[in-house]
């Protein structure tokens, strides 16, 4: 099957109010590899073509089954109820958190359905999400609840990490409980899978360890001793190339050396920071563990530069190549 004749690729505006609109406009008129439909809010796509000055025609579809994919031409999949002209940019706003969802949610349910290739997601706003009523820490756990996915996990990845997280959207003092063998060993094998998936045949996996020192033989905590390296072994006895727990503060620098294809960290601070201390317009957002590929910006909605024609578009360029690369 050809680039041509196959589903598109489904992009999400995210949240109206910030960069989402902006930086889709820009990757279209720029032009991507493959076809592409959007699903989001076609009179918030319009003004964003306007405000960036490009000659894009806007038009709405009902399924993506109907895009014809023709040039200059961004089709919108009708999914939601209409956003206002009069949504003040920058700010939260509950119909814009209630958009972002629906546009989400619809085009899980068509890749679901095999009526597209995989998923690229611009940023929502969670606090925007919470005013309308949607009681979800993110898209993550919305894909996976959504999709049916009971394991799975976040991978950012650029050019010189890639790195997966054990636990995710919780408060620190909440990761200790939730570093058992099981979910070690689960990140452990989404970290070989999503290697795979990018092409890696024989994935070399650190796992970092939870504790300063990865637990200094115990002086510093147990964790590292009685439930990570235990995981790491029973997934060397399957025939992964694990190893670890390695201490955090260098793992990420071994890693970045060419010492290892991914590196497992324990919680979200600890695995993102050396992501995106290398650059957020470089990195991307994995969801692994799911029945189709999705890929996402690294950064936010940036209400802060929202509709001024100034955000940049290479993280979402960077999403949509890798997008396609996996599938």
């Amino acid at each position: 099957m050809t680039i041509e004749s196959s589903p598109p690729l489904g992009i999400t505006m995210g949240d109206a109010a910030g960069i989402g609109p902006e930086i889709i406009v820009r990757c279209f008129a720029q032009g991507l590899p493959a076809p592409a439909v959007v699903y989001g809010d076609a009179g918030t796509m319009r003004r964003a073509a306007d405000l960036l000055d490009q000659t894009i025609e806007i038009v709405e579809i009902a399924s993506p089954l109907h895009a014809r994919h023709e040039p200059c031409t961004i089709e919108v999949v009708a999914c939601s109820l209409a956003l206002p002209a009069s949504l003040v940019a920058g700010k939260v706003n509950a119909d814009a958190g209630r958009g972002a969802y629906d546009y989400l949610c619809a085009a899980i349910d068509d890749a679901m359905a095999g009526r597209l290739r995989a998923i690229v997601t611009a940023p929502l706003n969670k606090h925007s999400m919470h005013l309308a009523g949607i009681d979800q820490p993110g898209h993550t756990e919305i894909l996976a609840e959504r999709s049916g996915t009971a394991d799975f996990a976040m991978m950012l990845a650029n050019d010189e990490l890639r790195v997966l997280l054990v636990t995710i959207h919780v408060a620190l003092s909440q990761v200790p409980p939730l570093i058992t063998p099981e979910t070690e060993l689960r990140a452990i094998r989404l970290a070989d899978r999503a290697c795979r998936q990018m092409g890696v045949k024989r994935p070399r996996i650190a796992v970092a360890g939870l504790n300063p020192h990865a637990g200094e033989d115990g002086k510093f905590g147990r964790e590292d001793i009685d439930v990570i390296a235990p995981a790491v072994a029973q997934a060397q006895a399957e025939g992964l190339e694990a190893s670890g727990p390695w201490p955090g503060d260098t793992i990420f620098m071994r890693a970045r050396r060419g010492e290892f294809d991914i590196v497992v960290a324990q919680y979200h601070d600890q695995g993102l920071i050396p992501v995106k201390y290398l650059g957020v317009d470089h990195g991307v957002n994995v969801t692994v563990g799911l029945p189709f590929i999705r890929t996402s910006v690294d950064h936010g909605t940036a209400f802060d530069i929202a509709w001024q024609g100034k955000a940049d578009h290479e993280s979402l360029m960077h999403a949509f190549n890798l997008a396609l690369r996996m599938v």
